[in-house]
């Protein structure tokens, strides 16, 4: 799949501009502030339907304006498509002129896999940040499993609330076993999704790890969880159902799921150079690019911002071998010199993009 064609109108620092992409390469280069990575969001906006830097969509509309709107035209082996997202009061999405009722429906539509500095966070940050990544990944190729999420997050919500009422208004505790019950349902669901996707992580990570730092490091994951099995999780709902009324929260549950990485039998967050830390995420990314391919039988769009400065010569090298089919959109603050290798260049100055 590629991205033929790109509109953005009032939409961060950008009033309206058309860029036109190559099918391979595409690098978008300047100084800092001008306005590259607000072509990477735009991207990633039509593709999983919110942002990767807020969770505010008026902070996407140019200032001093009240809408905006992306669009993307882009073509698959059996189809072309068209993606525009509007930003007023509230969203719209629509996928070739149709309005959409559900996130879930944009779903797989243009599958993207961003790379970005802050990746390393990932790693580094807590649990909620692996979670993140793997939900994203997971909704590009299962939209059912986004309704499946949010369904749990009202019920956890729920549950929370009702926690609360028995603490300060001695309300009845017997009805959390409703909540429960539904909690218990869904956390299952989204544990066999997780475990699915941990699982062809494991496959692809190995080699791709193996590649990148030419045979020196052993790479594994694991996954983990309380909720695999639902009546292991509802007995582990009762257990601790003092303590959640206590506390007044949900203390356990797939929303404190991690994942763990070990390079050579060592945890790499814990013990992992800085170096290696992020050739794991290198190696995460790259299995994740490989799992959509293998699902859908074509590579996705592949967004690199700011990336590539932050690897060396030899681990550019090595990555540009394994993104050669993709079509890639990278910023930067300067011309890049890929050897051997075709590639179109616009140079970005405050909003306005020259090819």
């Amino acid at each position: 799949m590629w991205i033929k064609k790109i509109k953005i109108y009032n939409f961060r620092n950008y009033k309206n501009e058309e860029i036109n992409l190559e099918k391979n390469i595409n690098i978008f280069y300047g100084k800092n502030a001008q306005g590259k990575t607000n072509i990477i969001e735009a991207i990633y906006l039509c593709g999983l339907g919110k942002s990767f830097r807020t969770n505010k969509d008026k902070e996407m509309i140019k200032l001093n304006e009240n809408n905006s709107f992306v669009e993307v035209e882009y073509e698959k082996s059996d189809r072309d498509g068209k993606i525009k997202i509007e930003l007023k009061n509230k969203k719209n999405i629509y996928l070739n002129n149709i309005k959409l009722k559900k996130l879930s429906e944009l779903l797989g539509n243009l599958n993207v896999v961003i790379f970005t500095p802050d990746d390393i966070n990932i790693l580094k940050g807590g649990p909620e940040n692996r979670r993140r990544f793997l939900n994203i990944m997971i909704s590009q190729l299962r939209p059912n499993y986004l309704n499946v999420l949010n369904l749990y997050k009202k019920t956890i919500e729920e549950r929370n609330n009702y926690l609360r009422l028995i603490k300060e208004e001695n309300k009845s505790e017997e009805l959390l076993d409703i909540w429960d019950e539904k909690l218990a349902e869904y956390a299952e669901k989204i544990v066999n999704y997780r475990k699915e996707f941990i699982n062809k992580i494991s496959n692809k990570i190995v080699e791709i790890h193996k590649s990148i730092t030419n045979n020196n490091e052993e790479i594994k994951i694991e996954y983990l969880t309380d909720c695999e099995k639902k009546e292991n999780y509802l007995n582990l709902l009762k257990q601790r159902r003092k303590l959640d009324i206590i506390k007044g929260f949900t203390t356990k549950g797939i929303h404190r799921d991690d994942f763990v990485i070990y390079i050579n039998d060592n945890q790499v967050n814990v013990y992992g150079s800085q170096g290696q830390n992020r050739t794991v995420m290198l190696s995460l990314k790259l299995s994740e690019l490989q799992i959509i391919y293998d699902e859908i039988g074509e590579y996705p769009i592949l967004l690199l911002d700011d990336f590539m400065s932050e690897l060396d010569k030899e681990r550019r090298k090595n990555f540009l071998e394994n993104i050669k089919n993709n079509q890639v959109i990278i910023t930067c603050t300067e011309k890049l010199n890929l050897e051997n290798l075709n590639y179109l260049e616009y140079n970005v100055s405050d909003g306005k993009i020259i090819k």
